[in-house]
């Protein structure tokens, strides 16, 4: 029997980074663990970074994904904001390239499709298939590892369409 693949999702942020494990299970997402990788906005922009790296690198070493799909920037309302969260997406992927292992990236727009169906949908319809496809009696909190979480099961998805292919 194959080992099951695991997936680390990511939705990245200086401030608050969701994180999601999940495996393959008889190609069905089981849920693994999730939480954020949090930094204070009192700390200088090179301190919250340099944690984000090295406690993505400990979530690495304590769930040893296969593959990483992070969230990709799509479209931003605030400049600054954009920044930010790109300066930390940074770190996330050179952080993955740095361990080695596959890293893929999603938009918003891919993660929504994967989950409901349609690229528009509302935040809380993605918190509910994630919920529905991973089969939890709750919506995963907070919102960043609902999403982080999501964009794994949208890898997941993406890998078994590739694998028909």
């Amino acid at each position: 029997m194959n080992k099951p693949i695991r997936i680390l999702g990511l939705d990245p942020g200086t401030a608050t980074t969701g994180w999601g494990v999940i495996e393959e299970d008889r190609k069905n997402p089981k849920l693994v663990a999730f939480g954020c990788i949090e930094t204070s906005k009192h700390k200088d922009t090179f301190t919250r970074l340099k944690e984000i790296a090295d406690d993505l690198n400990h979530l690495i070493s304590e769930y040893e994904p296969d593959e990483v799909a992070v969230e990709d920037l799509f479209f931003f309302k605030n400049l600054k904001t954009a920044v930010k969260v790109a300066q930390a997406r940074g770190v996330l992927l050179l952080t993955i390239a740095q361990r080695g292992l596959g890293g893929y990236e999603y938009t918003p727009l891919q993660v929504k499709q994967a989950l409901t169906g349609y690229g528009r949908a509302e935040k809380y319809q993605v918190q509910v298939m994630v919920k529905n496809v991973l089969k939890l009696d709750h919506i995963p909190k907070p919102d960043d590892a609902a999403d982080a979480l999501a964009v794994a099961i949208c890898h997941q998805q993406s890998r078994r369409i590739n694998q028909l292919k």
